[in-house]
């Protein structure tokens, strides 16, 4: 076909199929088993069937669509409602505005490679967005030898094949615990699951700085809080119920933190006289806690543009290079100083 227009009637041939029912694949229709779309939606790539216009028209006419997809996480609440998500998510529709771009959000929740790669190829995007790696590192470097687009919001990670677009965690993390040890806090917990990619490198700078100022961390604070608020609360709670005694607190996200402070407030510590809390990712309303949360900023409208455009502005099939966004401590009443 090479010289002329790929027809519909083209890629139903290809495929062994009607007309009928290519398009009907072409539209995702429930009427065609998943099997036979992945392969009349592969064809369509490969012969650059114009996908966009076996598509309902919308009121703006999009110079390319976006697929985010949530894996299922490993520390992280993939709800809508997680505060991270709908920042991360603001930054990637800026970005999308900016260049003129439509956001699809999945409901898949892909837990393994076959997932992912259903992800992949089960779409009219021109390529996707996976928030998180959670355990699926190897599987998406599996899934860099396929022909689909694609970048994940995370860490940099050894041996790593694919893109990912993430802070620099380990020196947020340093730079959370060094203010508490400026402020003259010594028993510091670190509120956060560690197995979750992100975290660990967050404990490594919590880590990094207690050696750097001479001081040993104690594992007994320590505590593998998810990223919510009643994991966060949870924690302090019993972490205080069994004796140990803290000046305080980093926590691997805001709303872990914003969990600690109310745990602290309910057993009867003030914070920040008796505890500093300082928290991870600078959510809208971190500034609005009672009181207002001091934590380490990453900024979305940077990590929107970011993944957009490794996303889009791609050249062949070689991944492009993963950046890491800078970090910064922002400083509110939760530290006292």
């Amino acid at each position: 076909m090479a010289g002329k227009t790929t027809r519909l009637q083209d890629i139903a041939d290809l495929a062994g199929v009607s007309v009928s029912t290519a398009s009907r694949a072409l539209n995702d229709s429930p009427a065609v088993n998943r099997r036979t779309k992945e392969a009349i939606w592969k064809l369509a790539r490969e012969h650059d069937y114009p996908f966009r216009g076996s598509m309902p028209a919308g009121p703006i006419g999009a110079k390319a669509t976006v697929s985010v997809v949530v894996p299922r996480p490993q520390g992280r609440d993939s709800r809508l409602s997680d505060p991270f998500f709908l920042e991360l998510l603001s930054g990637l529709g800026d970005a999308a505005r900016e260049r003129d771009c439509d956001i699809h959000i999945s409901h898949v929740r892909p837990a393994d490679y076959e997932g992912l790669h259903a992800a992949m190829t089960t779409h009219r995007a021109e390529g996707v967005v996976f928030v998180g790696q959670s355990t699926l590192h190897a599987a998406y470097n599996r899934l860099t030898e396929t022909d689909g687009r694609f970048v994940v919001w995370g860490a940099e990670l050894p041996e790593q094949e694919y893109c990912s677009i993430g802070a620099d965690n380990e020196l947020g993390g340093r730079r959370a615990t060094e203010h508490l040890i400026r402020l003259g806090r010594r028993k510091i917990v670190f509120l956060g699951l560690t197995e979750a990619p992100e975290v660990a490198q967050r404990f490594r700078g919590y880590c990094a700085a207690h050696a750097d100022a001479g001081l040993e961390v104690d594992v007994a604070l320590t505590a593998p809080a998810y990223f919510s608020v009643e994991s966060g609360q949870g924690c302090v709670e019993a972490m205080l119920s069994e004796g140990a005694e803290f000046d305080g607190i980093v926590a691997a996200s805001d709303v872990i933190a914003l969990g600690a402070i109310k745990g602290l407030k309910r057993s009867g510590l003030s914070v920040p006289g008796d505890v500093s809390v300082v928290g991870y990712d600078n959510i809208s309303f971190a500034a609005y806690g009672e009181p207002a949360l001091s934590t380490i900023d990453q900024d979305m409208a940077v990590a929107g543009r970011l993944l957009l455009s490794k996303l889009l502005d791609r050249r062949g099939r070689a991944a492009a290079a993963s950046e890491r966004l800078a970090t910064d401590l922002i400083v509110r009443e939760s530290c006292g100083g």
